[in-house]
């Protein structure tokens, strides 16, 4: 297999492992962005819920204002070439043109752009997009094999017989079909059988569509569901061997509070979260985005500050790797004063025991609970350290800016 020789971090988010082998070198990091997941109008048992959620995770698709998803809404083409330009990153095949029905300013003229040139989606006769116009369910399956380079292995029309209304399946789209067909790319509800080629695609349906065909493509894991249609085996992912080289970035977050308050010289155990895919410049996800870094706060060897120590990442299907990370130094203080309230301490801060041992002495206050500690043990005993002072200085962590990692050593993620 070929090395790859360049990878980026992105904000569409595909959970996958990365199948490709050999050394990447990094481009720039982007800025992380935090997906609503949980729809009002998506329950857990609705049939394409994991769909949604996974993809919604990923920005790759996103809600409504009020909490909803609309899965049953028609999408348009200009809805749908948004959504493929956030879930793929192919290179372009052809030169771009200007759609007759594409203004320049109009809100989706660079995703349209990006799907015509990836040969994803082609425009109509005289020189039109229909941006506008819903799209039916044969006409994404056909984007999907066309972006992706599909083609049937077997014989489209035995492929084909697995629908029972295969005879409806426009002459155009029977070959692309035949080969997302087989590559489990085709979500059927309720009926696995029935394809129903010319019906409007929902938001809903496209979402299934869309996350098989990152699972076809090494792009995300697999979601067991009874209605994607599957004939025969498909191959096996190939085995991946990658290797992310030192001094490349990865963006984290930490959903616990936003301000995080340790002492100079302690260590405190901490959980941060990958706020973005990281991925190949070929669309290939390396450390998806929700995989966990296990690591501390831990002095600084200078004793002039603190910063994260990386030691395992863990990614979401369970798979474990050692990992040499560190933040930058923190040198940042926040003095407390003798007088101040621990409420005003504590909101949206969690403590170091060091920390929460220092302000109960300072202020005076026994009662540490009002803002979490995030180790506990012996504050009792380190209270007596910070007795009678009647102020201190202690590091002031802004966990969602001041903790973004680089890796100290190379990173070999192996997938089976």
């Amino acid at each position: 297999m070929s090395i790859l020789h360049r990878w980026k971090t992105g904000t569409a988010a595909f959970m996958a492992l990365g199948i490709t082998v050999g050394t990447i070198t990094p481009l720039l990091t982007a800025a992380p962005s935090f997906a609503q997941t949980a729809f009002s109008d998506v329950q857990s048992d609705y049939w394409a819920a994991n769909f949604i959620q996974e993809l919604s995770r990923r920005n790759v698709i996103a809600g409504f204002p009020d909490g909803t998803f609309h899965p049953d809404d028609a999408v348009t083409r200009a809805q749908f070439a948004a959504m493929l330009s956030k879930a793929f990153q192919q290179a372009s095949k052809r030169d771009a043109i200007n759609f007759s029905d594409v203004p320049s300013n109009y809100w989706a003229s660079a995703a349209i752009r990006q799907a015509y040139t990836t040969g994803f989606l082609a425009g109509y006769p005289n020189n039109q997009f229909k941006p506008s116009q819903n799209i039916p369910r044969e006409q994404v399956l056909v984007s999907l094999s066309s972006g992706l380079n599909y083609a049937p292995g077997g014989q489209t029309d035995s492929i084909l017989q697995n629908f029972s209304d295969a005879s409806a399946i426009s002459s155009y789209a029977r070959s692309p079909i035949a080969a997302a067909t087989e590559r489990r790319i085709v979500v059927n509800y309720p009926n696995v059988e029935s394809l129903n080629p010319g019906q409007t695609a929902t938001r809903a349906q496209v979402a299934a569509f869309i996350y098989q065909a990152l699972v076809s493509n090494g792009q995300a894991s697999a979601i067991q569901s009874p209605y994607i249609v599957a004939i025969g085996q498909t191959t096996p992912p190939k085995s991946a061997s990658v290797t992310i080289p030192a001094k490349t970035a990865i963006p984290v977050k930490y959903d616990q509070a936003k301000k995080v308050l340790i002492s100079k010289d302690e260590k405190v155990p901490l959980t941060l979260t990958v706020a973005q895919n990281i991925i190949t410049s070929e669309g290939t996800v390396l450390i998806p985005s929700g995989s966990q870094v296990i690591g501390q706060l831990q002095p600084t060897t200078n004793k002039k500050g603190s910063q994260f120590v990386a030691q395992q990442l863990v990614l979401p299907g369970g798979q474990k790797f050692n990992i040499s990370a560190t933040s930058d130094p923190i040198t940042k203080t926040e003095r407390i004063n003798k007088g101040i309230s621990v409420g005003a301490i504590a909101k949206d801060t969690v403590l170091g025991a060091g920390a929460a041992a220092a302000v109960s002495a300072v202020t005076g206050n026994r009662d540490i609970t009002a803002g979490k500690v995030l180790s506990g043990a012996g504050i009792g005993a380190v209270v007596g350290l910070f007795f009678g002072r009647n102020s201190v200085d202690l590091i002031a962590v802004q966990p969602n800016t001041d903790l973004q990692l680089t890796l100290n050593q190379d990173l070999t993620i192996n997938n089976q």
